[in-house]
């Protein structure tokens, strides 16, 4: 099925999928045109990805540049096929380089998950996430931090928020008045036990006490709109959100 595609801004659109969320981000004629993304979902969301971007009238080539919340393979998979086959400059924080080059890996590891798969909706995840690459540790070799200056002449001039925890160089963004969390700050996710603003489970957290950190900088930001990496588009108060996100 293709992701539901909806208009958040008139140039901001929010790609929903049952697995994982990706912003696209369109230019004005001021701005060079084209269209940017937020994340690029699993390898095997290539189509739904592509899919998106014709829903807007764009298709690969008018892809920007791509920015990375950070490099888990379910916000990053397809961002390697448009790195390696149509050289599209994917940006990250600068503490996240490393991590999507894969000179390190910051993720749940794999006994930690097994741990977990007696629960039906853990092996459903599982099973779904493995059929869409997530065994794939393939990183992007060209892949580069993200600058004020870089980031000024891309559409929606998106703005970088440091919200390590998730990984050591998670970033959030704010774009066109939109906060883009990532794994921030979610508002669901296939294993979670409830929905509305939330963290990750902490397995999946490579800093559970700079995750609740991070929370406290988003809700300083004046944003009444939140588009999280999982779950549907939140509309209020971030503050709020993050107050949730702190019950237990």
């Amino acid at each position: 099925m293709a992701p539901a595609v909806t208009a958040i801004t008139e140039r901001v659109h929010f790609a929903q999928t049952d697995l994982v969320n990706w912003t696209l981000v369109t230019g004005s004629d001021e701005s060079g045109g084209g269209v940017i993304l937020i994340d690029a979902g699993f390898p095997g969301h290539r189509e739904d990805v592509l899919a998106s971007l014709r829903a807007l009238g764009f298709d690969a080539g008018d892809v920007r540049a791509i920015l990375l919340t950070h490099a888990h393979i379910d916000h990053f998979g397809t961002a390697i096929w448009f790195a390696g086959t149509h050289g599209t400059p994917v940006y990250c924080h600068t503490d996240e380089v490393g991590h999507s080059r894969r000179e390190y890996l910051e993720q749940a590891s794999p006994v930690a998950v097994a741990r977990n798969a007696w629960q039906p909706k853990w092996l459903k995840w599982s099973v779904s996430i493995i059929r869409k690459g997530a065994l794939t540790h393939e990183g992007i070799p060209t892949a580069a931090a993200l600058t004020a200056d870089t980031a000024a002449q891309l559409p929606g001039a998106p703005v970088c928020v440091p919200t390590p925890g998730h990984t050591g160089g998670h970033c959030s963004y704010v774009v066109d008045g939109v906060l883009v969390s990532g794994d921030a700050l979610v508002t669901d996710h296939p294993v979670s036990g409830r929905r509305g603003p939330q963290l990750l489970p902490s397995v999946f957290n490579h800093d559970q006490a700079a995750c609740l950190r991070s929370l406290d900088a988003l809700g300083n930001l004046d944003t009444e709109v939140l588009l999280p990496g999982h779950g549907p588009v939140w509309r209020g108060s971030v503050r709020d959100a993050v107050d949730q996100a702190r019950l237990p």
